[in-house]
């Protein structure tokens, strides 16, 4: 469907799913690294976080795209040769397509200027501590931070280097490029070894792009992923600089790639020249807090009339919602929101709170839900659904688990 230059807010939100790869068909079995492609050519990386209250960050985009899928292809396509994606800070800590790495140099380049103060720090007051940590790494690679914490040189100058200090080490080597992961423990830490033993040899061959041209790509590369989004949004999906960013979306509306479009409520916008607009969607699945699809949480705001905020930092008794809340997407709209917790001892899928979005159908929005955490639960390995324990959804989403909306999975009384 051609895309108009005055846009609806229901019809900048469908473009922005459809971008986002929610028509995509899902594989409705089992997955293969095709289908893992086809998100990440959608999504160009995929963010990463600690928190494992019901799965790791960085495998839930996936999930919500593709459905249950072999979680192993990720970790192949991140850790294994040859390697299809790498660690670095893309929007956040992410795993980004190796075949972008060059557009990231820039920011390596720039980790004087860019990086946190303890990591400066260390590479400017302790500059031989960085270079044996540098070492140890080109000699034992790959290896944790942990792992040569105790072998740290002590001396009169430099007494007390402690893991501390050798994890700033190693994160400002990493930041700058000289190492980077190669795979993470079961503990979820670093395993940091040599670009070179570790990315793909044409990738490390590549040329260095200008800064100019890496900001150009990257907000194209943005505004693909978004379909139509403002300014803010272009330049938080990969934290460019705002000057560079300004430059490029100048740059870009130039040449075609990018058109500007009105949407109710928007400052402005700017329409990806590839992007479509579907006549509906018809979703049904939880995205993640960490999810590139409600990154901007302004921008959620303004799309899906959702303040969306995680409370997993806001003490108990202040939180809203819950500790982990979901949104759940049903059709082009978020239907409700639900706390989640994977109890991986009792295999049990824990719903501490349920909650309806205002406009919603309780009976359908329960039914779908019910579906959607029953699908869940088996993806996570997990033999039961626990009732939701609070929440104005409490009660529909209750029944429909107790009617065995998906009879394969139990439903805990």
């Amino acid at each position: 469907m051609a895309v108009p230059e005055s846009l609806s807010v229901a019809q900048a939100r469908r473009i922005t799913l459809a971008a986002q790869g929610f028509l995509d068909p899902r594989p409705g079995g089992a997955t293969d690294m095709r289908h893992l492609r086809r998100v990440l050519r959608r999504l160009h990386l995929i963010q990463m976080d600690s928190v494992n209250v019901l799965q790791r960050a960085h495998f839930m985009p996936l999930y919500s795209r593709l459905g249950p899928y072999d979680p192993g292809l990720l970790e192949r396509a991140a850790y294994r040769r040859p390697r299809e994606l790498f660690e670095f800070w893309g929007h956040e800590a992410s795993l980004i397509r190796t075949d972008l790495q060059p557009l990231f140099r820039w920011r390596m380049a720039r980790a004087h200027e860019l990086a946190w103060g303890n990591m400066r720090r260390i590479a400017e007051e302790q500059p031989q501590l960085v270079a044996w940590v540098l070492d140890e790494v080109r000699a034992r690679g790959p290896i944790t931070a942990a792992e040569i914490e105790h072998d740290a040189p002590r001396s009169k100058d430099h007494w007390g280097w402690n893991w501390s200090v050798v994890k700033q080490a190693l994160e400002w080597l990493f930041y700058t490029g000289q190492v980077t992961a190669a795979e993470r423990t079961t503990s979820f830490a670093r395993r940091y070894d040599l670009p070179e033993r570790v990315l793909p040899p044409a990738v490390l061959a590549a040329p260095d792009p200008s800064p100019a041209e890496a900001f150009r790509a990257l907000v194209e590369l943005s505004a693909r992923a978004l379909g139509v989004a403002g300014e803010a949004e272009l330049r938080d999906y990969f934290r460019l600089p705002l000057q560079p960013c300004r430059a490029a979306i100048a740059e870009l509306a130039e040449a075609g790639v990018l058109r500007p479009v009105t949407v109710p409520g928007w400052k402005a916008a700017w329409l990806h020249h590839e992007a479509r607009l579907p006549r509906r969607v018809t979703a049904a699945t939880l995205i993640s807090p960490f999810d590139p699809l409600i990154w901007e949480r302004a921008r959620t705001e303004r799309l899906f009339g959702m303040t969306y905020r995680i409370e997993i930092y806001v003490p108990k008794p202040q939180r809203l919602y819950g500790y982990y809340v979901l949104p759940f997407l049903l059709g082009d709209r978020f239907a409700a929101r639900v706390d989640l917790k994977a109890d991986r001892r009792s295999g049990e899928l824990q719903v501490p709170a349920a909650w309806r979005e205002p406009g919603a159908d309780p009976e359908e929005t329960a039914v779908a839900l019910a579906a959607e955490l029953s699908r869940l639960a088996g993806w996570l390995g997990l033999h039961t659904v626990a009732l939701p324990e609070r929440g104005d959804l409490l009660a529909p989403l209750a029944s429909a688990l107790r009617t065995g909306v998906v009879p394969s999975w139990s439903v805990a009384p």
